[in-house]
């Protein structure tokens, strides 16, 4: 029996050993063939969203400062090709690249995705991203690695295969709100009620969230060049990560030139009030359809009855019951009359509205905001983060919009700017406007080239 044990622990001891030989090797081999390229860590190129539209303006400027680097697109999407990806920029976001990027297809997505994880997602998916950049990196092994979608836990594996690590950060995987909020118990999207309630739970979430939030903070930290999208995920990104000598704050590429050519003018009869946002639970949409109920009862006879017109797209079968859900909440606040649905449809609305509805808490930036004051239409945005921050911001002393939190704030917004003289709206809008031109593409392309610059010159060192 003795000698079975030690004979077992023997072939133990020996298959781990052989394992890390083989791992060590596949270190040693991509180190040797590093490829004179920036890998872009992106698995999902197909989302449509804000993140996409970064994506490819970031492709696009790393190849006007080094058109001599390949760009490597890490995705998970196996019908991507380069000519697709290419036509994609260029159709859906009118970036034309100088050249297309190469793919590397990476078959275990599914251990990023967040259905893989029911509980514990957020650590879940984040050890699933260092499997995941591990078959990326010995796929392929660039000079450069780029993360572009917020996988900080993949930085120590670049690093370690000799890569220069540079990422762009839309939101931190946690922040100290979300934090404070499980301290305070308070129920959100990222709190479930249930734990929320209990003491107990409640302490547990603490502890697991504090752990997480020092792995978090040790594989930020890898990071040579880190950049940020707004002064929130800035604050939080340097408390985080501990390297603000090393982040950069570039704004995230808006298209607001197309947006900017609609007339400031607007229709009044009825007024529309637009609301772009994928119906995810953090946005918060049921808000808005209770502000907006409130303000249809407080609003003057004699004055317009508004239209609010809900816009935006579902990525799952979660998302399609809860578009569902809002439909049904109209019509139990007996506003389903004024209130319209639409799926994928936006600029033709917002070229119509007077004013724009935004209510996520802490929006890391806010690009429908943005998106809003470019076609001329009001912003009123949730009073945090990115909105109050940095967007929603007078412009040479002129009011640009309004911050609200709750219902009633909300729906004192709404009826301000209905019963808003129209020299006063156009006054407001134009101001904001002019704010929103600060966001361009333009913008987003002299910052971001200026931040990368350094670390492709130290890179050829």
């Amino acid at each position: 029996m003795a000698n079975w044990l030690v004979l077992s622990a023997f072939i133990a001891v020996t298959v781990v050993i052989a394992q890390a030989v083989r791992l060590l090797f596949m270190v040693i081999n991509g180190w040797r063939n590093r490829k004179k390229a920036v890998g872009v860590f992106h698995p999902y190129t197909n989302d449509g969203g804000g993140g996409e539209r970064v994506l490819w303006c970031a492709v696009k400027a790393i190849q006007d400062v080094n058109p001599n680097l390949d760009c490597v697109i890490y995705t998970g999407d196996h019908d991507a090709s380069p000519d697709s990806l290419s036509g994609r920029a260029l159709d859906r976001f009118g970036v034309k690249l100088i050249h297309p990027p190469k793919v590397v297809h990476l078959h275990r997505r599914k251990w990023v995705e967040e259905t893989t994880y029911p509980r514990f997602t957020m650590i879940g998916q984040s050890f699933g991203s260092i499997y995941l950049s591990w078959e990326a990196l010995c796929k392929y092994t660039p000079l450069y690695y780029f993360d572009t979608s917020g996988y900080a836990f993949t930085y120590p594996v670049a690093r370690i295969f000799g890569c220069k690590v540079f990422s762009y950060t839309h939101y931190p995987t946690i922040s100290l709100d979300m934090l404070s909020r499980v301290r305070g118990r308070s129920s959100m999207y990222n709190n479930d009620s249930l734990i929320a309630k209990s003491a107990i739970l409640s302490r547990f979430k603490v502890v697991y969230y504090t752990l997480f939030g020092w792995l978090y903070s040790f594989v930020g930290s890898c990071a040579h060049l880190a950049m940020v999208n707004s002064s929130w995920t800035q604050s939080h990104i340097e408390k985080l990560w501990g390297i603000p000598a090393r982040i950069r704050r570039v704004y995230p590429p808006c298209d607001t030139s197309r947006l900017q050519a609609l007339p400031l003018e607007k229709s009044m009869k009825p007024p529309k009030i637009v609301s772009v946002a994928q119906f995810r639970p953090e946005k918060a949409h049921p808000l808005q359809l209770e502000a907006f109920a409130v303000a249809i009862k407080k609003l003057d006879q004699d004055l317009p009855r508004p239209i609010i017109q809900l816009v935006g797209s579902c990525r799952n079968e979660a998302d399609e019951k809860r578009l569902q859900n809002l439909k049904d909440l109209a019509i139990k606040l007996n506003v389903d009359d004024h209130v319209e649905f639409h799926k994928n449809v936006m600029y033709r609305l917002l070229g119509g509205a007077v004013a724009g509805i935004h209510s996520m808490t802490d929006e890391h930036f806010g690009i429908s905001v943005v998106e809003y004051m470019a076609a001329g239409a009001i912003p009123i945005a949730h009073n945090s983060a990115g909105p109050r921050m940095d967007i929603v911001l007078p412009e040479n002393g002129k009011q640009t919009g309004f911050l609200a939190q709750g219902v009633e704030e909300y729906a004192e917004a709404i009826i301000e700017v209905i019963k808003m003289p129209e020299n006063k709206r156009l006054e407001i809008a134009a101001a904001a406007r002019k704010r929103a031109s600060m966001f361009s593409e333009q913008r987003f392309y002299e910052d971001f080239k200026a931040a990368v610059r350094p670390i492709f010159c130290d890179g050829t060192k």
